[in-house]
């Protein structure tokens, strides 16, 4: 496998599994949601160390991805307070549990694509699991999740033309009003 072919297998292992992330973010339950999203990144770690040939402990996995979060907490207070917070609402019947299942999927999403995306870049680079230094990758993980919140925010609009007065005329003739 060529290193161009390993990074798109890895990009689409990333994109499916911050998919998954956003899923577990579902979970009515406040901090089992956090753990499944914990769990989801893991296993993503884990794929990610089989596409580069990077050897692959589930406590040193487990300990990166803690010391990862935790480093990111001055980086990135707003997302991880969030995700926290989203968890939280889940406490409260009718209002908190909806806001909560509109963003902590987004925010579960978006921290996982960050997080493999900065360990494609390490693994690409020839790094392993045993150099890999959280603060080393704070920026690239902020830029990354940057990058994330505008691709979810920066769709294409629709095919609809915006109404002329012209047409805004027609309508309203058309329904009565």
């Amino acid at each position: 496998m060529t290193d161009a072919q390993r990074d798109e297998q890895a990009t689409k292992l990333v994109d499916r599994f911050s998919l998954w992330s956003g899923a577990a973010g579902l979970i009515p339950i406040p901090l089992v949601d956090i753990a499944a999203v914990g769990g989801v990144q893991l296993q993503m770690l884990r794929k990610l160390s089989e596409i580069y040939g990077v050897p692959f402990t589930e406590n040193r996995g487990k300990s990166i991805i803690a010391s990862l979060a935790g480093s990111l907490i001055p980086a990135s207070a707003a997302t991880t307070t969030a995700m926290g917070v989203s968890s939280a609402m889940k406490f409260i019947p009718g209002i908190g549990s909806a806001v909560a299942a509109l963003t902590m999927p987004v925010f579960s999403a978006g921290a996982t694509y960050a997080i493999g995306k900065a360990f494609i870049q390490h693994f690409a680079s020839g790094g392993t699991l045993l150099d890999f230094n959280p603060p080393d990758y704070r920026e690239f993980i902020k830029a990354q999740k940057e990058k994330f919140g505008l691709q979810s925010t920066a769709a294409p609009p629709t095919a609809q033309p915006s109404p002329t007065p012209a047409t805004r005329s027609k309508g309203a003739a058309a329904t009565g009003t």
